[in-house]
């Protein structure tokens, strides 16, 4: 089941003495906190949205206030919080894109619907994505081709390979 909420950045630390935090933006477009008016953030099981004050984007970072956090000793509270969005505010996708989240613990199956692993993480080294998936035999680097991931179904858990393609670019780390 996908999460009703995307990660979109980590705080890193406070910036300055009047409550700002640095954020590392887990987004391609850092820009997009321009429009955002509030993040969730997790609290036990639950998420709290947030009022977002002040935002500025630089080539670093991102850097914002959080409504009530108004000096540095606050700011310092909210170190390593983890920003959220909720699905109703996420950026729409293109054909062919999902979101990397979506992706992880997804099985990967052949066309007769053999279970080869589980993504357990995606890499992004430039060209394509590169997914890290977990097998039997140990771990499988299996890039993002069209040619070889013929259909991702995020909703339904599970992502179909080509396996007649697999011997020509999978890298294997099996023991």
């Amino acid at each position: 089941m996908l999460s009703e909420y995307l990660l979109i950045g980590q705080v890193l630390k406070p910036q300055g003495i009047k409550g700002l935090v640095k954020v590392r933006p887990d987004t391609d477009d850092p820009e997009r906190y321009l429009d955002l008016d509030y993040v969730f953030v997790k609290k036990g099981e639950a998420y709290e949205k947030v009022t977002i004050e002040e935002v500025s984007v630089r080539d670093d970072a991102v850097y914002l206030r959080l409504n009530g956090c108004n000096d540095r000793d606050l700011a310092e509270k909210q170190r390593d919080t983890m920003l959220y969005i909720d699905r109703a505010n996420a950026v729409e996708l293109a054909e062919n894109e999902t979101f990397i989240c979506d992706l992880i613990d997804c099985e990967v199956k052949d066309r007769q619907g053999n279970v080869l692993g589980k993504i357990k993480d995606v890499l992004q080294p430039g060209g394509n994505d590169v997914y890290v998936v977990k097998c039997k035999q140990g771990e499988m680097l299996l890039p993002a081709l069209l040619h070889i991931v013929i259909d991702v179904q995020t909703a339904r858990g599970f992502v179909t390979v080509d396996e007649s393609r697999l011997h020509e670019v999978a890298v294997c780390d099996w023991e």
